[in-house]
């Protein structure tokens, strides 16, 4: 009786830190893409170029980057809590750059903190809320870290949007009430998450001698790895054209001068994503992986054929983006992390959102130098039609690498893998059980 109910005090234990994390990921993304429909009022207040405006959102990429380099691996090493409460403050100082910002040099800087923030608790949380995930939880912790990823950046323009219309102060509103969720997530991380462990052993020494260090990727994931990179990288690619260059684009339509109108549309796109998550964690990671790129490729299309120059047809490819994003990246996330082992989660999840991080930046550096020699909407459809090739490349590779891997029709576990260790009597096999049951793997 005593160890059912520790069990089940443990068990709320995690499930409150899970939520907590949850809760973090939601908001620190949110605060990543506040500024998103907010764009052109801060081109039109500080009298920037288009260039300008897109490296602010390339800026994103460019920090977190490095932030996830070197605060991924420590999540395995220093403990869970430190990390996730630097990138809360980090968060907030982002935030009070632009409340403040009087000059595109603010701007910058608090896309910089930002950055910092999300790309030091990426690694951290996605491993706690898979560590902490049941094998028979109906939500995996794979998907649950996307679809927390996905809403965050969902709610973030949609609430920017809607208070920039209808709420005085329309750039400093959504900052504000970004610092208030800030606070309270700081204090629920105080209550719910466990502080590093401070006993002896082993595993104190290790958090004693932590060095910065790039993550390793064992040589029996890289094929199934950077397949997944690449499709995760042109998912996050195709919404970050929506995110970074949307606003632009509808400022020269006759819809563009109703921030609650770009919001919406932006938050389309990671809505559909929401919806296509939960429904494609019913087919395995390959095939999700295959019918994202598809409807990838489709979005487009249809962007590039239309310039957004027209409502109706931007909002059918931002379904088809959102669709795609959600089935290409869930699909993605689960295919590493059913061959993780249990002890590198932080640090090759982090590896794996660089990537995708780094997808998300890619097209606002590209359209911004496309724009020094052609207009904007002629760019975003040089870069569109050059992503429905990638596409297709992707789409080839995924269909490579899951014939190699003799993927079944049912999402299962994946199979164990051998280990070699060399001791003084020579090299032994070691085989230890599946590291992640429950998630599948395609």
């Amino acid at each position: 009786m005593a160890d059912q109910r520790a069990n089940r005090v443990e068990s709320e234990r995690a499930e409150r830190a899970e939520r907590t994390t949850v809760l973090l990921v939601v908001v620190l993304t949110a605060g990543a893409y506040l500024p998103s429909p907010l764009y052109p009022d801060y081109q039109r207040l500080f009298g920037y170029d288009d260039l300008v405006m897109t490296l602010l959102f390339a800026t994103f990429a460019l920090v977190s980057g490095p932030a996830l380099l070197l605060c991924g691996p420590a999540a395995d090493l220093v403990g869970d809590r430190p990390v996730l409460r630097l990138s809360v403050l980090l968060a907030a100082a982002g935030s009070c750059c632009f409340l403040l910002a009087d000059s595109p040099v603010w701007l910058f800087t608090g896309r910089v903190g930002h950055a910092l923030a999300l790309g030091a608790a990426t690694g951290a949380a996605q491993a706690l809320i898979a560590r902490h995930r049941s094998p028979t939880a109906r939500v995996a912790g794979p998907l649950l870290a996307g679809l927390a990823f996905a809403a965050g950046t969902a709610l973030g323009p949609v609430a920017s949007g809607v208070l920039a219309e209808y709420v005085p102060g329309t750039l400093t509103t959504p900052y504000v009430l970004h610092l208030t969720l800030l606070a309270w997530v700081w204090h629920r991380l105080r209550r719910t998450v466990p502080g590093p462990m401070t006993t002896g052993g082993a595993g104190a020494r290790a958090r004693r001698r932590w060095r910065p260090t790039r993550p390793h990727i064992p040589p029996a994931l890289r094929a199934l790895f950077l397949v997944a990179g690449l499709t995760g990288f042109l998912a996050w690619a195709v919404v970050g054209i929506y995110l970074a260059l949307l606003p632009a684009l509808l400022e020269q339509t006759p819809h563009g001068d109703h921030p609650a109108l770009t919001g919406g549309v932006l938050g389309s796109v990671l809505v559909w994503s929401l919806l296509a998550q939960l429904a494609g964690a019913r087919r395995t990671a390959y095939a999700a992986q295959r019918y994202g790129l598809a409807a990838l490729a489709g979005s487009l299309v249809l962007l590039a054929s239309t310039g957004a120059a027209s409502l109706p047809a931007t909002l059918g490819s931002a379904v088809l983006a959102g669709i795609g994003h959600g089935l290409a990246y869930s699909g993605a996330a689960r295919a590493v992390d059913a061959r993780t082992p249990a002890g590198q989660r932080a640090g090759i999840g982090a590896a794996l959102y660089l990537l995708f991080y780094w997808g998300s930046g890619a097209p606002a550096v590209a359209v911004g130098l496309l724009t020094a020699w052609m207009p904007l909407t002629a760019a975003v459809t040089w870069l569109s039609w050059a992503g429905v090739t990638l596409t297709a490349l992707a789409l080839t590779a995924t269909f490579r690498v899951g014939a190699r891997r003799g993927s079944s029709a049912a999402p299962l576990p994946a199979a164990p893998r051998t280990w070699y260790r060399r001791d003084l009597t020579g090299a032994v096999a070691v085989t230890p059980p599946c590291e992640n049951p429950g998630h599948g793997s395609g």
